[in-house]
């Protein structure tokens, strides 16, 4: 028996994914990438944003023309608001929340699936406690074997108003740190070289629990000294911090460790207060300058990620050259900008959507053009250096390979080397575009020996 998997949204979804797929083969279900070839369909959604929410319908339609003509079973989770997942119910054969997990085994059997033998299921995977502690207790199915994404914490409390995720995944919970340290102890030993925590507001882990469990940065402290110990090479991100709880202290951890990655994404959303205070993002621009400025005095290597949504309700001309503004100072390395689209469920929705189609399309793009200016001058600025990529995978063209620097700039290789897949490598930068950089493997393109930092 086979199953085929689909996941949308961010990597929350990812990660829970992976822990999905631990269960379906615990059960005795091959992954299969082909579709038809699948007794079992299932979705991971994401009710964040519209799109991914099209997606679901149009492959949940595909998939019930299939009933017509073979014995299949499908079923979806994720992120899913309440009104998504009223029609959902209709659609699919079997809809159940994250923390439900442990329980789908029994869901397919009430399916009646015949090869009743395939479906017993290790007692050690499956926790008796039917949380979300529960589900972090299902040890995941990585879906790569260099690359994990760990999550530390669930749910958020910040209730943006264009957000859904707080009516999608609840309130925020934290994930205890021996557990999140066993996972990453386990990581390190087996030789993966990246390593994301993940969190809707990671810098807020642990303020649940206040007195009970570490702060954020007192858990990256320790896995810093996990790194120390090691004696091998890594790079441990995070992601999303949001400004309102991001400390000082965080970034003086970050620079004290080589294995916590000079890479900080720090969403701004808009660079106008009056926006700011629409949106609820509870930080103001000062606030976020000072961020910033604090990553540029102790991470000066550091490269800055960030998010903005250009044309939300009541952005005005004036506004949005706030946000262009900000861009042009902050010097981002890369900005991921959405067009605000209404969501059912986040505040904002019974709102009016004043900003047209056009106009949100005309301040992506001068947001984007602004954007790449700096990423371009920041690029050949590398030019000539010699620097350490993880190669990540095969180029489109044909010959290449690809690969991220620590602060997750992409890398053409000018050669293909299957081998060296998931390996850590010295890349001499030859050229800079706006979003990416080539460069020569060296010579002798193996890993060299690692000194932790003392």
């Amino acid at each position: 028996m086979k199953y085929h998997l689909i996941t949308l949204g961010c990597q929350m979804n990812i990660a829970d994914s992976e822990r999905v797929s631990a269960v379906l083969e615990s059960m005795g279900y091959e992954r299969t990438e082909k579709e038809e070839e699948a007794n079992l369909l299932g979705i991971l959604a994401c009710s964040v944003r519209q799109k991914p929410i099209d997606k679901v319908y149009n492959q949940i339609a595909k998939w019930n023309r299939w009933k017509n003509h073979r014995n299949l079973i499908t079923f979806i989770s994720g992120c899913i608001l309440p009104a998504d997942k009223e029609k959902f119910l209709k659609l699919f054969d079997i809809i159940f929340p994250m923390s439900e997990l442990s329980q789908l085994p029994d869901m397919i059997r009430n399916y009646g699936v015949v090869n009743e033998a395939s479906l017993r299921t290790p007692e050690p995977l499956m926790p008796k406690n039917k949380n979300i502690l529960g589900l972090w207790g299902i040890k995941p199915k990585y879906h790569s074997s260099f690359e994990a994404f760990v999550p530390i914490q669930n749910g958020c409390d910040k209730f943006c108003t264009f957000c859904a995720v707080p009516y999608t995944r609840g309130r925020e919970v934290s994930r205890p740190s021996e557990e999140i340290l066993e996972e990453v102890s386990q990581l390190i030993n087996k030789g993966y070289k990246s390593i994301t925590l993940l969190g809707q507001n990671v810098n807020s882990y642990g303020l649940d629990k206040k007195g009970a469990e570490k702060s954020f940065a007192q858990l990256l402290r320790e896995i810093g000294e996990l790194g120390n110990r090691s004696g091998k090479e890594f790079w441990v991100y995070f992601t999303s911090p949001h400004p309102h709880d991001m400390t000082r202290e965080v970034i003086e951890v970050i620079a004290q460790y080589d294995c916590l990655a000079k890479q900080i994404h720090l969403p701004m959303q808009s660079g106008d207060e009056k926006i700011l205070i629409k949106m609820n993002r509870r930080h103001t621009m000062e606030k976020y300058r000072q961020i910033v400025n604090d990553i540029r005095e102790l991470l000066p290597q550091a490269t800055l990620f960030t998010d903005i949504i250009v044309g939300f309700t009541g952005e005005g001309e004036k506004e949005f050259q706030n946000t262009l503004a900000a861009v042009e100072e902050f010097r981002f390395n890369m900005a991921y900008i959405a067009m605000y689209s209404p969501r059912p469920g986040a505040a904002s929705y019974r709102w009016n959507d004043d900003v047209p189609l056009e106009v949100k399309k005309e301040r992506h793009h001068r947001l984007s053009e602004a954007m790449k200016k700096h990423t371009r001058r920041y690029n050949e600025s590398l030019v000539g250096k010699t620097l350490r990529v993880l190669v990540t995978g095969q180029d489109r063209k044909t010959g290449f390979s690809n690969g991220l620097t620590e602060g997750k700039i992409t890398v053409r290789l000018d050669r293909y080397v299957p081998e060296l897949l998931g390996q850590m490598v010295d890349v001499q930068i030859t050229s800079a575009a706006d979003m990416s950089l080539s460069g020569e493997l060296k010579e002798n393109p193996v890993e060299t020996d690692y000194h932790p930092a003392t």
